[in-house]
């Protein structure tokens, strides 16, 4: 989505933020080239749907002057330590630098809104186009063509519920804490912390690090019963649901 106005600069981030591979990621020391930013948290299941588009983004551009930048404000216990951060990144295979927000200092300089959120700012520093949550990826990536002065074929979306014009059904509301219990989605996820394993209807999920599992994944919106246990030495933070194709 383009600004209404042509005046928002970018932020500096403060000099004491923790870095994942940061010694290029300064927003402020990035003149003359244009930055993609995202927030993001990797217990949160939309911010790791919106990953691969963004890996994509760093690997088709970076040589062609685009810097990725992500800054992780984290949104759940499980997330909160900069350890966890950066196993994260390397579990998750993300390349361009990320900024550690650990207190929500960048998030609140930017005023930002939730997560994932994308800000596409030009070689000066100005705000030329943004999205909160997952989607419009390909309108995205048309504005950073743009920006670079380069035309290609864009991305293929990964997932059906990705592409224009597909009609989502909205899901059941997110759950603090372990939850059993009728849900309607595409999928179900839980964001969990500690070692042990879950059983979801019988099987068993091996959790091995914080973050967001995936318990269930339908191909259209679903109407169903989640069953949930959370064994020894596993904590349960939050159920989550995600929107799932109309039928």
């Amino acid at each position: 989505m383009r600004p209404t106005v042509d005046t928002i600069i970018a932020p500096p981030f403060p000099p004491q933020l923790p870095w994942v591979d940061g010694a290029q990621g300064h927003i402020d020391q990035q003149a003359g080239q244009p930055v993609l930013l995202e927030f993001w948290d990797f217990c949160r299941v939309n911010s790791l749907r919106t990953l691969p588009y963004m890996r994509e983004f760093h690997r088709r551009y970076e040589l062609k002057g685009l810097r990725v930048i992500g800054v992780h404000a984290s949104g759940f216990e499980a997330s909160s330590t900069e350890q966890s951060v950066r196993a994260a990144c390397a579990r998750l295979g993300i390349e361009y630098p990320v900024a550690i927000d650990l207190d929500l200092i960048v998030w609140d300089l930017y005023e930002n809104a939730g997560w994932p959120a994308r800000y596409l700012w030009d070689h000066k520093g100005v705000l030329v186009d943004f999205h909160y949550g997952e989607g419009d990826y390909a309108e995205t990536e048309l504005a950073i063509q743009s920006l670079l002065g380069v035309e290609q074929e864009p991305m293929a979306m990964l997932t059906p519920a990705d592409e224009p014009g597909s009609l989502i059904v909205a899901q059941s509301e997110d759950v603090a804490g372990p939850y059993s219990g009728p849900y309607e989605a595409g999928g179900v996820w839980a964001v969990l912390d500690g070692e042990g394993v879950v059983r979801v209807a019988g099987r068993e999920i091996s959790v091995t690090h914080p973050g967001c599992y995936a318990l269930i994944e339908h191909p259209v919106h679903t109407a169903g019963t989640l069953e949930l246990e959370i064994g020894d030495g596993v904590v349960c933070e939050a159920v989550c649901f995600t929107p799932g194709l109309a039928q």
